[in-house]
């Protein structure tokens, strides 16, 4: 009975550690991906690569398929 409850402290202590570690480095990654999709759409056009495309409506909170050109370049003014 007690080993399940061991093997579930030793789990949520290395979850723990994980998101310790790895939280910093997909931190940085994140601000990388931001800084290279906000360059991909200064030089691109209105319809954007898949990845731009999916990058956009997590950042504007909307499908794209209801982004305009006026939501990206506001989104482009914010920063």
């Amino acid at each position: 009975m007690g080993a399940r409850r061991i093997r579930r402290e030793q789990r949520r202590f290395d979850m723990a550690l994980s998101r310790r570690t790895n939280g910093m480095i997909k931190m940085k990654e994140r601000q990388r991906r931001d800084r290279r999709m906000r360059e991909v759409i200064e030089k691109g056009q209105f319809p954007y690569t898949p990845a731009v495309r999916s990058w956009l409506s997590t950042q504007l909170d909307k499908p794209f398929s209801r982004i305009q050109e006026a939501d990206v370049k506001a989104l482009l003014k914010q920063s």
